[in-house]
């Protein structure tokens, strides 16, 4: 078992940094709040996501405190066997559906017993770094897709190249199996897959006679009829994580842009379009503070007609707001339909005992389990082998997600990711609030993204 100290130590680095940020499980991920308005938009430290992509608060706290009464038992469970701690952002259903798997596991066999700890993920990935020299880290790490390339290239993670190859049950799609190679090595293994579309109110729309929207001209027409008393017609997230570049992706892509290149035509057309919708009362501007479990809080009470978000939402929509009629549909385009692929993968520290892991993984990663538990919190299977339609068999929402998914983009892989989408972040912030003119924070993020990018060797 791992000693807590990187948690203390990245508490005490961490907290007035972190405090008030959230971010996506998920890549596309999520956060765990409260209900939201428009006025009081706090956020728990924690999703994406993409993700993303983290300080706990009273929440964030609450959750780690579940997590550790669920797994109180863990020393007299390992008795006699290899206990393996597990670090995890996942949150709200999702938790359940992870921890209950878990627990299959454990009970399936009697020699390791993994052992699952919540962690809000940017704490996490601040006490990754921190482990990265103090080498105090966990065994199995499940990360944001967008962060395996920057831990790779700090060498704390285990390469699982050959026990990989040699695995018989090895079928897994190209775009996310990418996400856990640096440098021609392996690894991890992709755990989910995901990406973001638009949602919808189908009675809203309909009272306003608006057909569904499939380009920027439309959305922002039926953000304008669908904005009255107090609702907003579209909501998004824009706050400063890794959540704001995982959704301002699409709209870049869907330009023509790509994230590397920002102070381009098509990247402040993507911009523009967004601070537009703002400055014309569409969209809140509340939502440089929202996360993307806040923008489905908003959505589901009623405050938000349509919102882009991914499918971790289904099941929050259905338990937060399970009269709603709702529906999805592509994210509008400009040039061409476009989305951003998002997912969690999982990580061995290098100095875990290998063969335990390894042990978990292959069950974790199994067809039949990995089927079952990404049908369960509605993201899809990144096995080669697991169609959507067999993991969402007769689901439209989720069939619109496998269309959109086909159009959807991974970011990176990229060594330096993280500072990477930290630049986009604060240009779009800069936009967003009027701090700067849309040229002007694009061109400000393209100078530290062409600094990060000489930094590589």
């Amino acid at each position: 078992m791992k000693k807590r100290l990187a948690i203390i130590l990245a508490m005490a680095l961490g907290a007035t940094t972190l405090f008030g940020c959230s971010a996506a499980s998920d890549s596309g991920g999520t956060t765990e709040t409260g209900t939201k308005t428009d006025e009081a938009a706090e956020t728990d430290a924690g999703t994406k996501s993409d993700a993303g992509t983290e300080a706990v608060s009273e929440a964030g706290s609450n959750e780690e405190n579940t997590s550790a009464s669920t797994q109180g038992e863990s020393t007299a469970a390992a008795e006699g066997r290899e206990e393996v701690v597990l670090w995890h952002y996942i949150t709200e259903l999702e938790k359940e559906a992870l921890e209950n798997t878990i627990s299959e596991y454990n009970e399936s066999q009697n020699k390791v017993y993994v052992k699952a700890e919540y962690v809000p993920r940017e704490e996490l990935l601040k006490q990754y770094t921190i482990g990265a020299v103090s080498g105090e880290l966990p065994d199995i790490g499940i990360i944001d897709c967008t962060d395996h390339s920057s831990f790779a290239s700090m060498g704390i993670f285990a390469d699982l190249t050959e026990k990989f190859q040699s695995w018989e049950e090895n079928q897994f799609l190209e775009g996310p199996m990418d996400s856990c190679t640096y440098q021609d090595k392996i690894y991890g293994i992709p755990f989910n897959s995901n990406c973001l579309a638009l949602y919808y109110d189908k009675d809203e729309l309909a009272e306003a006679n608006i057909e569904v929207p499939t380009t920027w001209y439309e959305l922002e027409k039926a953000a304008e009829a669908l904005t009255k008393d107090g609702r907003y017609g579209l909501a998004m997230s824009a706050i400063k994580t890794e959540e704001a570049t995982f959704q301002f992706i699409p709209f870049l892509l869907s330009a023509g842009g790509d994230p590397e290149h920002l102070n381009t035509p098509e990247a402040q057309s993507a911009l523009e379009f967004i601070a537009g919708l703002i400055d014309k009362g569409y969209m809140s501007k509340e939502i440089i503070n929202w996360g993307q479990t806040d923008i489905e809080k908003q959505f589901a009470a009623g405050q938000a007609s349509m919102m882009i978000n991914g499918p971790w939402s289904n099941n929050l929509i259905e338990n937060d707001a399970p009269d709603k009629n709702w529906g999805v549909a592509m994210i509008p385009k400009d040039n061409e339909f476009a989305s951003v692929l998002g997912g969690e993968n999982l990580a061995v520290s290098k100095d875990a005992n290998i063969d335990a892991c390894w042990d978990f993984i292959t069950w974790f990663e199994s067809k039949d389990v990995s089927k079952k538990l990404c049908g369960e919190i509605k993201k899809f299977s990144p096995r080669s082998d697991v169609s959507g339609e067999e993991t969402f068999p007769d689901d439209e929402v989720m069939a619109v997600f496998g269309e959109q998914l086909k159009v959807a983009k991974a970011r990176g892989p990229h060594p330096k990711w993280t500072e990477l989408s930290t630049a986009i972040q604060l240009g779009i912030q800069q936009a967003l609030t009027g701090e700067k003119s849309v040229p002007d924070a694009l061109e400000e993020a393209q100078k530290t993204v062409d600094e990060i990018n000489a930094t590589i060797k």
